[in-house]
């Protein structure tokens, strides 16, 4: 023990944790929105509220901190903000207690699969395409909802998009930061902040029993197993490879697994690879040096378990805002998510027809026998890949087989 903290103090530097501090700022000031739109809609109380980010935030420090320092690699776990998203379009008609239960049957899917090794396996047989069909059709109504926004409060939302424009011209890094300082600035201007009392304490997570049924796993579950691999795992793992570090997916995917596992009765959604805040703790910006870059990692933990700590500020704070400042925040924090996805569904001709296909019957909301369009678009989706490679694959003998003649 003394030699890990030695070890930790030695290799400590002011850059990194800075980068740490910024990573979890850009976390809760962006994909939280998410978080706070799913509670909008499922009703729950400040409590219940106060409970799920402890266990986002409790979760992903911990299974942080564990990997980062075991494996000195600047291991960037997060809450699964595609799930978050999809939250939003089952909330209410799915419970609470199903919600948890489908956490819980998610974590469990995805640990088998980490530590059997069958993740890249696993992939290969579903299209990146098709799955970026997929989170695009879920993420879109986010975009949308950036500009229904405008109908009740166009002032503050077209502030925000102003104020968004700007920075991603000049400030790019920090673009969601000003955002959320432009917005609040706005409301209180205009007035339009809610009354809320104030609440300093501790946060207390609430147990909520789980409750299994065939329409929250396969609504929520089974879409939550796939966005987490293809839309959180997978581009995870590409960016540390790519950052120079030679990390393999088991361990990586097992202890998120299990820190999914002991969050999920308190509220606590998947826990996964980051890819939107992993840059700033991968990079050369947290420290020249990339073997001591971890550290910016378990900075980024250490306030992560800070802002479990203090939940109710944060809870507060959200609680102040209208909630046509959180669609909007919502919206400008997911572009970039809905513009990569779009971009990588049509990327490949072959796939196009397939892939958009996906991304038309997860967006139009349809709920054909009970079940939602999420786990429709995935499995149309894919009936259509197959079906349209086929085809694909039977004409290349034939057109062979033509020039040949000629």
């Amino acid at each position: 023990m003394n030699t890990l903290f030695q070890t930790l103090k030695n290799d400590w530097s002011i850059s990194a944790t800075v980068a740490g501090f910024l990573a979890v700022l850009i976390s809760y000031s962006g994909p939280l929105i998410i978080f706070f739109q799913a509670a909008q809609q499922a009703q729950v109380s400040p409590d219940m509220m106060i409970s799920w980010i402890w266990g986002i935030s409790i979760g992903a420090a911990l299974a942080g901190i564990f990997l980062s320092i075991k494996y000195k690699i600047p291991v960037v776990t997060a809450w699964s903000a595609p799930g978050t998203a999809l939250l939003v379009t089952l909330f209410p008609d799915i419970s609470l207690n199903e919600a948890v239960a489908a956490y819980i049957t998610s974590a469990v899917v995805i640990f088998l699969i980490g530590i059997t090794g069958y993740f890249d396996k696993l992939l290969s047989w579903i299209p990146q395409e098709v799955a970026a069909g997929m989170m695009a059709g879920i993420l879109l109504q986010f975009g949308l909802g950036l500009f229904t926004a405008t109908d009740t409060m166009p002032y503050i939302v077209f502030g925000m998009l102003a104020v968004f424009l700007l920075a991603k011209r000049f400030s790019p890094r920090y673009a969601m930061v000003w955002v959320l300082v432009a917005g609040v600035i706005l409301s209180m201007l205009l007035g339009k902040i809610n009354p809320v009392t104030a609440d300093f304490s501790l946060a207390i997570p609430q147990f909520i029993a789980p409750e299994w049924t065939w329409s929250s796993t396969l609504n929520l579950a089974l879409p939550l197993i796939l966005v987490s691999l293809s839309g959180q795992f997978l581009p995870g793992m590409a960016i540390i490879k790519i950052s120079g570090y030679d990390m393999p997916a088991k361990p990586i995917i097992s202890a998120t697994s299990i820190a999914s596992l002991a969050v999920a009765c308190v509220g606590g959604i998947t826990i996964v690879l980051a890819s939107i805040t992993a840059a700033l703790c991968l990079g050369k910006d947290a420290h020249e040096l990339k073997e001591k870059r971890y550290i910016a990692r378990v900075a980024n933990r250490l306030y992560y378990i800070l802002g479990s700590l203090f939940t109710g500020r944060i809870d507060m704070l959200f609680s102040l805002m209208p909630k046509e400042l959180i669609a909007a925040l919502a919206g400008l924090a997911l572009l970039g998510a809905i513009a990569t996805n779009i971009s990588m569904a049509m990327g490949k001709e072959s796939q196009r027809d397939a892939a958009l296909i996906t991304f038309l019957a997860t967006a139009s909301g349809m709920h054909f026998l009970g079940l939602s369009s999420v786990f429709w678009g995935i499995c149309i989706g894919l009936v259509a890949h197959f079906l349209l490679s086929q085809k694909d694959r039977n004409a290349v003998p034939v057109a062979t087989s033509d020039s040949k003649r000629i």
